[in-house]
């Protein structure tokens, strides 16, 4: 029997779940701006809402313009289902809501996005659920960690902000053995880097407000992972517990993201490299974070794992804290501002900004410093950024 060929990613990132014949020829999906929907009968809303038909209810559920979107991230990512989400954080509270009770446990990395980690740190602990964090960079401590209690495993790979990397494959295959799910937040590669599910990941989640999305236009999460956990995830997490659902607006807006996902990303990570080269050779920076970077202590595994190495950089320079307030006030084309993946290159100080619901001593705790400074490589001209980027750290 003949095997149906798939179409490559940029193919599907375009197509995907979409016939434009079936929407009277429209080239893009139509925006539908609607909360709810008709019924022909009264029991054709009861089997609905029992699950017994397929079709629309309401738009926190489900909305057509947001279907096709998910469609096009699940084969992107290689899940068999997916769920669109108003925020990334949105994506994270829908899963952990959906799958944990008073009592259960949580393992996670001890480097995330600070309002993850303020979520698991200082909030899920106020429903009965504590978080664990351990050092994942090293899967054989993922096996003292684990207990009876486990419910979920949490990482970033790379991680926000300091780029460190997990082994997605070593990990997946402790927590298949516990019984427990392995989540990833996948933000920073997007699924043309990097794809968690085929190497045994449960569930990935991402803030599509970044690269996804990719102009900064737009907030909006996804959860990707099996048909049954996503099931969940929307009529639990989403329809009853935080009600995050995407509007059909932006989903219009990230699938119009998907379109330029491709060539957008070569164009970051090409960049982002050669300015990883650049400031590591200067005398101003102490450390350069990029696993593109043979001085990465992850070179390897980046290597194995992503396709590309990505668009973001951290860095640490010799003067400390000081020194970096001078050098982000020094940039003239570069934008200080928080967020990442847009086609302005960003740069930002995270421990007074995307992190600083850690404590100084739970920085440095969990391994990055106030002198950090992390820097989203956006599109413009490479010969532009090196000058604005080299320039300021001549000028300390």
């Amino acid at each position: 029997m003949r095997e149906t060929r798939q179409n490559g990613f940029s193919t599907r990132a375009i197509h995907e779940g979409y016939n434009p014949l079936d929407y009277h020829g429209a080239l893009n999906p139509p925006v539908f701006l609607t909360s709810t929907y008709a019924f022909d009968r009264t029991e054709t809303g009861a089997n609905r809402f029992a699950g017994e038909q397929e079709g629309y209810i309401y738009s926190r559920v489900g909305n057509p313009t947001v279907s096709v979107l998910e469609s096009r991230l699940a084969s992107l990512e290689g899940g068999e289902a997916a769920l669109a989400t108003s925020s990334g954080m949105g994506a994270i509270t829908a899963v952990l809501w959906t799958l944990l009770n008073a009592g259960d446990e949580v393992v996670a990395d001890k480097t995330l996005y600070g309002c993850t980690f303020g979520l698991l740190h200082h909030h899920m602990k106020r429903f009965g659920v504590s978080t664990r964090f351990v050092d994942l960079t090293d899967p054989a401590i993922l096996d003292q960690a684990l207990s009876p209690a486990t419910r979920i495993v949490i990482t970033e790979t790379p991680s926000n902000p300091n780029m460190r990397l997990v082994d997605i494959a070593a990990i997946a295959e402790r927590c298949r053995k516990a019984g427990v799910h392995l989540v990833i937040d996948n933000t920073y590669c997007t699924p043309y880097l990097q794809r968690p599910l085929e190497l045994g990941a449960d569930i990935v989640v991402h803030s599509a407000t970044k690269y996804l999305g990719g102009h900064g236009d737009l907030l909006a999460g996804a959860v990707i992972a099996g048909k049954e956990l996503i099931d969940q995830f929307r009529y639990v997490g989403i329809k009853e517990l935080n009600g995050a659902c995407m509007s059909a607006f932006d989903a219009s807006l990230v699938l119009r993201g998907l379109k330029t996902l491709t060539l957008r990303m070569d164009r970051h990570c090409e960049t982002a490299e050669m300015l990883a080269r650049d400031l590591e050779g200067h005398p101003a920076v102490a450390e350069v974070y990029y696993p593109g970077l043979k001085s990465h202590p992850q070179h390897l595994l980046a290597s194995r794992q992503m396709r590309k190495m990505g668009g973001m950089i951290a860095l640490e320079l010799k003067g400390g804290l000081d020194a970096g307030r001078k050098f982000m006030n020094g940039v003239t084309l570069a934008t200080r501002a928080v967020s990442l993946g847009d086609a302005e290159t960003l740069i930002q100080h995270p421990a007074s900004m995307t992190h600083a619901t850690y404590t100084p001593e739970e920085r440095l705790e969990h391994g990055f410093t106030d002198g950090l400074v992390r820097l989203s490589v956006g599109l413009e001209d490479y010969d532009d950024l090196k000058a604005d980027l080299l320039g300021a750290l001549d000028r300390l």
